[in-house]
C-alpha cells in the first residue's frame, strides 16, 4: 500500500475513534436523562465500537510493516484477522442489545422523553455520514478492516433509527407502549447480526485465497499487451493481503529468445504492472515459450 493510502486509512480510523467516543457520551446522557433504555443500550454499542476502531488502527499499522525474513509477503494477512475481531465486537454488541431489549420489555418503565427524538435525529444523520465517509475510504485503500469499521457506523445508525421509531410509537400511543423502543432495538440487533455475516464472508475469502478479483485480472491482462516482447498472457492468480494484491502471472514470449532476454522482459512487465496498478504488491512473472505454428 502506498504511504498516501496508509495515512488516509489511519486518519479515517482516528475519525472513527473520536466519533464513537462522542456518540457514547451523548447517547449515554440522553438515554439516562431521557428515560430511554434503547438509547442506553445504543451507548453501550458505541462504547464497544471505540475498542473495535482501536483494533482496526492497530491492524492498519501492523499490516503495513515491510516484508522481512519470516514474512516475505509482508504482514497484510493480519488485516482480515483484525476484521474477524471487529465482527466479533459487532456480534457481541448485537447479542447485548438483544438481551437488554428482552429484559427491558419484561420490566415496566416510564415513557421516554420527547426531546430524545431531536438528539436521535442528529445522531442518525451524523452516523450515516460517518458510514459513507469510512466506506469511501475503505474502497479507496482496499481495506477490509476499514469496511468493517464503516459497517459499525451503519449499524449504529440503524439502532438509532430503531430507537427513534420505537420512541415515536411509545410517545404517540402513550401508556402501555413504553417498551416500543425496546422492541425496535431488538429488531436492530437482528440487522446487525446480518451485516456481521456480510463483513465476515469476504474476509474469510481473503484468508482462504478465494478468487474474487475478475475485474482486476482483466485490468492486469491489458497491461502486458503494451510491453515489448510479450506475445500474450495465460494464467493469472491473485491473492489479497491487507491493502495489496499479490499476483502470479504467466506471460508468453517468443520461444526462440535467450533466457537473459526472457528475464529482462519479465522484469519490464513486472515494473510496468506495478507502476500502472499501484495496489499491486508482490508480482511473480512466469515466462511461457511461444513458437509459431506454420
Amino acid at each position: 500500500m502506498s504511504l498516501n493510502n496508509q495515512e488516509k486509512a489511519i486518519k479515517t480510523t482516528y475519525f472513527s475513534i473520536i466519533s464513537n467516543a462522542g456518540m457514547a457520551i451523548i447517547k449515554g446522557l440522553t438515554g439516562y436523562f431521557g428515560n430511554s433504555y434503547a438509547i442506553i443500550v445504543d451507548a453501550i454499542e458505541s462504547t464497544a465500537d471505540i475498542f473495535s476502531s482501536l483494533l482496526v488502527l492497530f491492524g492498519l499499522k501492523y499490516t503495513n510493516r515491510p516484508a522481512d525474513k519470516n514474512h516475505p509477503y509482508g504482514h497484510g494477512r493480519a488485516e482480515p484477522l483484525i476484521t474477524f475481531l471487529v465482527v466479533g465486537f459487532l456480534i457481541s454488541s448485537a447479542i447485548l442489545i438483544a438481551l437488554e431489549s428482552i429484559n427491558n420489555i419484561r420490566t415496566p418503565h416510564d415513557l421516554p422523553k420527547a426531546y430524545t427524538l431531536i438528539i436521535l435525529g442528529a445522531i442518525i444523520i451524523w452516523k450515516e455520514y460517518s458510514f459513507r465517509l469510512v466506506m469511501k475510504r475503505s474502497k479507496e485503500t482496499n481495506s477490509s478492516s476499514l469496511k468493517a469499521d464503516a459497517w459499525h457506523h451503519r449499524s449504529d445508525a440503524v439502532t438509532s433509527v430503531a430507537a427513534f421509531i420505537g420512541i415515536s410509537v411509545a410517545l404517540l400511543m402513550g401508556k402501555g407502549y413504553e417498551a416500543a423502543d425496546d422492541w425496535a432495538a431488538l429488531f436492530a440487533a437482528g440487522f446487525i447480526l446480518y451485516n456481521s455475516y456480510l463483513i465476515f464472508r469476504p474476509a474469510l475469502g481473503e484468508i482462504m485465497d478465494e478468487h474474487l478479483y475478475d475485474d482486476l485480472v482483466n485490468e492486469i491482462k491489458i497491461v502486458p499487451l503494451t510491453v515489448k516482447g510479450v506475445v500474450d498472457t495465460e494464467k493469472c492468480f491473485i491473492r489479497k493481503a491487507g491493502m495489496q494484491y499479490h499476483v502470479d502471472l504467466h506471460a508468453v514470449v517468443d520461444g526462440n529468445i535467450t533466457v537473459k532476454q526472457g528475464h529482462e522482459i519479465s522484469h519490464l512487465l513486472k515494473d510496468t504492472l506495478r507502476s500502472q496498478i499501484p495496489e499491486l504488491g508482490h508480482v511473480l512473472i512466469h515466462i511461457e515459450p511461444y513458437t509459431s505454428r506454420s
